[in-house]
């Protein structure tokens, strides 16, 4: 484990960051009350996050644009553990939307009782190494990922916050949630915007006007949500996240892992991930072109 105490907090065993969490905000989360009207978006990091940031608000809106142009995405939509959360929720109207990277069997207990609804985001985990390496060295709040290979060795192992890709991937997938979780993609989500916001809508039994899912869709396309100064995370210090070691958006493409991994790294990593969801039935769309 790395020695990275000035940096990071230890929680049931993974590193979150000092400069989001604290003790506070996470006795905050773990008490949480959780309403039967409440939506979570649940991700790990780096898998599409702050994309759902911009298309749930305006699913919830009805279209209306001003939620996602008038206020930063972490007050819209608060992440659920963080330490700026306890301020937001009051003002926060109902349905209540979150955003979390947290375990599924880290979650609040009122969580469990509740009929919230749960959006999971899953994203092929080479390109999430790809993303997280270059996070790393924008952020000053998170250590120096040294080389491609070692970020990547040290992925694989949990040395990451919020610990191992797998473990999340999988507390997420064996859940007894039932209908109250939707499983989309990041590659999905690429392919086919529209589709996604609409399986969306299905999910909230919400209606947009096709006027309304144009305007939408438009507003959450890449290019667009770069140049939002609400999403784009420009607002924040370079002291903290410094863009121009690497823009927070970067690309927003599924498969620039291929201009990173040597061949010796691509299947050291496959077949990692493979003996790790070992036996659980996962699947995901990125694995089919293995076979």
């Amino acid at each position: 484990m790395m020695a990275q105490s000035d940096l990071y907090m230890d929680y049931h065993g993974f590193y979150l960051p000092k400069f989001g969490y604290s003790v506070e905000s996470l006795n905050y989360f773990e008490s949480f009350q959780v309403q039967d009207d409440d939506i979570f978006v649940i991700t790990y990091p780096k898998s599409g996050t702050t994309w759902m940031q911009e298309i749930l608000p305006l699913v919830l809106s009805g279209g209306d644009l001003t939620p996602v142009l008038t206020l930063q995405n972490n007050v819209r939509v608060p992440w659920l553990e963080a330490k700026l959360t306890a301020q937001v929720v009051p003002k926060l109207s109902a349905p209540r939307a979150f955003v979390s990277h947290m375990r599924y069997d880290l979650m609040p207990s009122t969580f469990f009782s509740s009929k919230a609804k749960v959006i999971y985001v899953a994203r092929n985990p080479k390109d999430v190494v790809v993303s997280f390496f270059y996070f790393h060295q924008m952020a000053s709040f998170l250590h120096d990922p040294g080389t491609f290979e070692e970020f990547t060795d040290g992925f694989l192992a949990g040395n990451v916050i919020f610990g191992k890709w797998t473990d999340h991937v999988k507390s997420w997938k064996n859940t007894d949630l039932g209908d109250r979780i939707l499983y989309i993609t990041y590659e999905e989500m690429i392919q086919d915007l529209r589709g996604i916001i609409r399986r969306i809508l299905c999910f909230l039994n919400r209606e947009l006007s096709e006027d309304a899912l144009k305007r939408v869709t438009e507003q959450c396309q890449f290019k667009t949500m770069k140049q939002n100064k609400m999403s784009n995370f420009s607002m924040i210090s370079p002291e903290i996240m410094n863009s121009s070691k690497s823009p927070f958006f970067r690309k927003g493409i599924a498969g620039d892992w291929k201009n990173h991994f040597s061949p010796e790294l691509e299947a050291k990593f496959n077949a990692f991930i493979s003996e790790e969801l070992k036996g659980t039935n996962i699947t995901f769309p990125w694995n089919e072109e293995h076979k």
